[in-house]
């Protein structure tokens, strides 16, 4: 009988990450994919594809995307940017939460590069802009789920880190740490 409670509390621990590896896997709750490459062919759908950005209570940030939309054929590769500044006057860090709407999306949404698989720490006052380069799998066309589609939402929303440390304000209003490429 002690093994039961116990088997139950292993398992509760294990659930997240496998839930994780099947979202990731199947696109399951608007979860988008990674991609290595970019297809090699074109699919015959244009899709529209919106985009969304928000910022979590407790982060001092303006998230914005460069353009609120765009039309995409199923197998192009596209990149667009998202803005975002820090209000505050001192160093934040932020991670970005993604999905996809509608959820069915998910699995043929494919990112090659993202700004959200990393933390992002902005100076006092400081903007970025950050990329994120992605294609529609062009064998979306297989799914007869998508045959309603006509367009997909990616939503981002910034969180600050749970285990984030506020840096000090500087007297300078310089960045706390160095500069990183692809920041203003």
């Amino acid at each position: 009988m002690g093994l039961v409670p116990l088997t139950m509390l292993v398992l509760s621990f294990a659930a997240y990450p496998f839930y994780k590896r099947f979202c990731s896997a199947t696109g399951f709750a608007g979860t988008t994919q990674r991609a290595s490459a970019a297809p090699k062919t074109r699919g015959g759908r244009v899709f529209v594809v919106r985009f969304d950005a928000n910022v979590a209570p407790g982060l001092p940030w303006r998230f914005e995307p460069e353009t609120p939309q765009i039309s995409v054929r199923a197998g192009d590769t596209t990149t667009v940017f998202f803005r975002a500044t820090n209000l505050s006057d001192h160093a934040t860090e932020g991670v970005a939460r993604f999905n996809v709407q509608p959820d069915q999306a998910g699995s043929w949404f494919d990112k090659l590069q993202c700004f959200c698989f990393n933390a992002e720490r902005l100076g006092p006052h400081e903007t970025a802009e950050w990329a994120v380069v992605f294609f529609l799998d062009p064998k979306l066309k297989q799914d007869d789920t998508m045959d309603t589609v006509d367009a997909i939402t990616l939503s981002y929303t910034f969180f600050a880190p749970p285990n984030a440390t506020k840096a000090e304000p500087t007297k300078t209003g310089a960045a706390d740490a160095p500069a990183t490429p692809g920041k203003s």
